[in-house]
C-alpha cells in the first residue's frame, strides 16, 4: 500500500473511532441524577452511581469535548463541553483556597480536598481548550488563577522543578502519590509533563512572559533531569534535590512524552528547544521499539531491577504511540513509523476496542484476556483515545 493510501485509512478509522467514543460518553456518563458525570461505570457496561469523582476525569471530559467539537463542530459536543465546564467551576474549583479538589462524592461534595498539582494541571489544560472554542472569559480567569497558585505554591524557586501535592490550605502534605503504584516522592515525570502540557495549551490562549518563562525553564528540567540520553526512557520519580529514585520504564510515557514536550517546545517557538525536542521525539521513538510485541502492541512496563515485564497492554500507551510514531514519521519520514502506528492500530481494533459496547476496555493480559476494570472512572478517560485521533485526523 503507498503512503498516501496508508495516511487516508488510518485518517478515517481516527475519524470513525473519534465518533465511537464520543458516542460512549455521550450516551452512558451524564449524571441526570446529581449533575456532571457519573465517576464509574465497571467493565460489564454498569454504572455506579454512588462512586466517588475525579478531578482528572473530569478535567480529561472536558478537554475531550472541547478538542472534538474544534474539528468535528457537533453541537452535542460543545454541550457536554459547556456542561463539563460548569461543574468544574461549580463543585470542583475550591472558592476558599483557590485548588482543585482531588474528589468529590457523588453528590458534588467535597470528598478528597487534596491540591495534587497533577489534577489542577489538567483543569488548566481542559479549560484552556474550552476557551479557544467557547471563547469563556470565565474558563480563562479560572485558568490563569491556577497557573499562579502552581507557581506561588508548587515551584521550587531554590533547585528548580515542582512539587507534586499540597493539602487544601496549600500546607505540607505526607503522601503526595497520585496512585497506590507511585513511588512517594516530591518530584515525577509524570506531574512535570502534565504542568508543561498544561501551561503550553494556556499559552496558546494567554501569550504571557511569565507564563512562557516558565514553560521555558520546565523543558529545560525535564531534559536535564528526567530524560536518561543513553537508554533514551525517562526517569521517573525524584526527591526535592533531585536525587532519583530507580523504577520501572514506563513505554507509554516514554512516546507520550516524545510528541508532547515537542509540541510544547513548538508551542513557545523556541528555536534551540525545539531543535532539541524533535531530536528526542525521534530517540524516545526508536527506544520504545523495545516495548512492542509482535502483534503490534504496547507493553505496559518494564522492570530493569529485576529484568520483568509488566506483561499488561493497557488502552492509553495504544493510543500514545500512535501519535508518537506518526509524529517521528513526519519528523524523519521513515516509513517504519508510519507502519507501527498502523500495525498498533489494528491490534487495538482487535483486542482494546468493545465492540459490543463501545469505548475501549482496559487492556489485555498475555494471552489476551481483558482486565477487568473500569471502562469510565478516577483514571479511565477519553482523553487518551480521543486525542489519539484527533491528532491523527490533523496530521495525516
Amino acid at each position: 500500500m503507498k503512503v498516501e493510501q496508508k495516511k487516508q485509512l488510518l485518517k478515517d478509522k481516527a475519524k470513525a473511532e473519534l465518533t465511537s467514543i464520543l458516542k460512549y460518553w455521550l450516551e452512558n456518563t451524564i449524571d441526570e441524577e446529581n449533575g456532571g458525570f457519573v465517576g464509574e461505570i465497571n467493565h460489564q457496561n454498569v454504572i455506579n452511581n454512588n462512586s466517588e469523582k475525579g478531578a482528572v476525569l473530569n478535567a480529561r471530559i472536558l478537554w475531550s469535548f472541547s478538542a472534538a467539537y474544534a474539528v468535528e463542530k457537533n453541537p452535542e459536543y460543545l454541550s457536554t463541553a459547556k456542561r463539563a465546564f460548569q461543574y468544574i467551576k461549580d463543585y470542583f474549583f475550591d472558592k476558599e483556597f483557590g485548588g482543585i479538589f482531588w474528589s468529590l462524592n457523588a453528590d458534588g461534595s467535597p470528598k478528597d480536598t487534596k491540591n495534587q498539582i497533577y489534577a489542577i494541571a489538567f483543569v488548566i489544560y481542559g479549560l484552556s481548550e474550552f476557551y479557544k472554542v467557547f471563547k469563556n472569559e470565565d474558563a480563562l480567569e479560572l485558568a490563569q488563577s491556577l497557573f499562579y497558585k502552581i507557581e506561588l505554591y508548587s515551584k521550587d524557586y531554590k533547585n528548580k522543578g515542582y512539587l507534586e501535592a499540597f493539602t487544601r490550605d496549600w500546607q505540607e502534605i505526607e503522601d503526595l502519590r497520585l496512585s497506590e503504584k507511585d513511588a512517594n516522592e516530591k518530584k515525577t515525570m509524570n506531574t512535570h509533563l502534565h504542568i508543561v502540557e498544561a501551561y503550553a495549551n494556556l499559552y496558546t490562549i494567554w501569550p504571557n512572559q511569565k507564563l512562557k518563562d516558565a514553560i521555558k525553564e520546565i523543558l529545560e528540567v525535564i531534559a536535564i533531569y528526567f530524560i536518561d540520553k543513553n537508554s533514551w526512557h525517562l526517569k521517573l520519580f525524584f526527591d526535592e534535590n533531585w536525587k532519583e529514585k530507580e523504577d520501572v520504564i514506563s513505554y507509554g510515557h516514554d512516546i507520550e512524552a516524545a510528541w508532547l514536550l515537542q509540541w510544547c517546545a513548538e508551542t513557545i517557538e523556541d528555536v534551540d528547544l525545539v531543535k532539541s525536542y524533535q531530536k528526542f521525539a525521534v530517540e524516545f521513538a526508536k527506544s520504545t521499539k523495545e516495548g512492542i510485541d509482535k502483534d503490534g502492541g504496547l507493553w505496559y512496563e518494564y522492570e530493569p531491577k529485576k529484568q520483568e515485564l509488566i506483561a499488561e497492554k493497557h488502552w492509553w500507551p495504544q493510543a500514545e504511540l500512535w501519535i508518537g510514531m506518526i509524529n517521528a514519521w513526519q519528523l524523519t519520514q521513515n516509513e517504519e513509523f508510519l507502519d507501527i502506528t498502523e500495525k498498533n492500530f489494528e491490534f487495538v481494533e482487535k483486542y482494546i476496542i468493545d465492540l459490543k459496547k463501545g469505548e475501549w476496555i482496559w487492556g489485555v493480559y498475555a494471552d489476551y484476556s481483558p482486565i477487568l476494570k473500569d471502562k469510565a472512572g478516577f483514571w479511565k478517560c477519553p482523553y487518551h483515545n480521543s486525542r489519539a485521533c484527533i491528532e491523527l485526523i490533523k496530521r495525516l
